[in-house]
């Protein structure tokens, strides 16, 4: 899968659109072509069995398919062979495409007249900036769905065996990113009274700044013997996670080099997960075993390969 994409030029999108419609049939001169349509598409956190039957129908129907970097290659596979791909991932210091180049892009596709599917990974309204995307089109005549997916800390906490709320442990549940402001705080200022709640929090894309984090929320007055847990590649066959009071938490992500994509757990629930009782023994790795197979594993089974296999595929559509 390529990573790497040349600045944006509508003049080159504008000829290859023109060679797709033809492609299909189409009137190429843009007489009569009616707007089409955007959906923001959620494809969970990963594993293709937690992808929903919605998305999987929207896959095999869509003209364009712009996508992000946590949308998985065994997810990818399963798009139609016909469909446009166009990667506009993300990552730490490293965009291929800015914010207003993809809603440009969503733009230019639909007042063509494709169907364009905006793959993400985990759900678009839960930081991954579909109410931007979606804002930003409709101010401007197109129509956009959105179909939600399962968001990471429902499939990572159900992955592990971690309620995000419990009877006497936690009534609420905070979803937090970890990305710093443009001045370079941690969007942390509001849990200084956090201390004593039955309080579960979840923070996104938090790994770079877990030092930061875990200083805030002990000035906030949380202990330091509160069960965490930090989570990488959650719900894929990669997965690693690392369990350890929040104290000690920096240290034991530190030794088990965790990488990008990371979540990370805080609170009293994490306790009742089997990896709990286990975490001097360090690192966790893989699924479980008796893990059940879903729907869409059998829509994928005729894409079945190693994940570098398909990552080839995708960079060859």
């Amino acid at each position: 899968m390529a990573l790497c994409k040349p600045p944006l030029r509508l003049g080159s999108v504008r000829r290859s659109t023109t060679r797709f419609h033809a492609s299909r049939g189409r009137d190429v001169t843009g007489q009569g072509t009616q707007v089409g349509r955007v959906y923001l598409v959620g494809t969970g956190p990963g594993d293709p069995g937690l992808l929903t039957l919605r998305a999987w129908k929207l896959m095999q129907t869509a003209d364009v398919v712009l996508y992000d970097r946590l949308v998985s290659p065994e997810i990818l596979q399963m798009v139609h062979q016909g469909a446009k791909m166009v990667y506009v991932g993300k990552e730490k210091s490293f965009h291929t495409r800015k914010q207003e180049e993809i809603h440009q892009l969503m733009q230019f596709f639909a007042e063509e007249g494709a169907s364009v599917l905006r793959l993400k990974g985990g759900d678009p309204y839960v930081f991954g900036r579909g109410g931007e995307e979606m804002e930003y089109l409709e101010e401007r005549g197109v129509k956009v769905y959105c179909v939600p997916g399962i968001t990471a800390a429902a499939g990572i906490g159900a992955e592990l065996g971690i309620p995000m709320t419990h009877r006497g442990l936690a009534t609420s549940v905070r979803f937090l990113t970890g990305h710093l402001r443009t001045d370079g705080s941690v969007p942390v200022d509001n849990l200084h009274h956090v201390n004593g709640e039955e309080t579960t929090l979840v923070v996104y894309m938090g790994l770079s700044t877990l030092p930061e984090l875990v200083e805030k929320l002990g000035e906030g007055g949380m202990e330091g013997t509160t069960p965490a847990v930090a989570v990488e590649r959650g719900t894929l066959p990669e997965q690693r996670a690392v369990f350890a009071n929040l104290s000690k938490l920096c240290e034991k992500v530190g030794a088990a080099q965790l990488e990008s994509p990371t979540l990370i757990v805080i609170g009293e629930v994490v306790s009742l997960a089997p990896g709990w009782k286990r975490r001097e023994e360090g690192v966790w790795e893989g699924l479980a075993e008796d893990k059940p197979t879903g729907v869409a594993e059998y829509l994928t089974s005729q894409w079945s390969g190693d994940a570098a296999g398909s990552r080839e595929k995708v960079r060859r559509r």
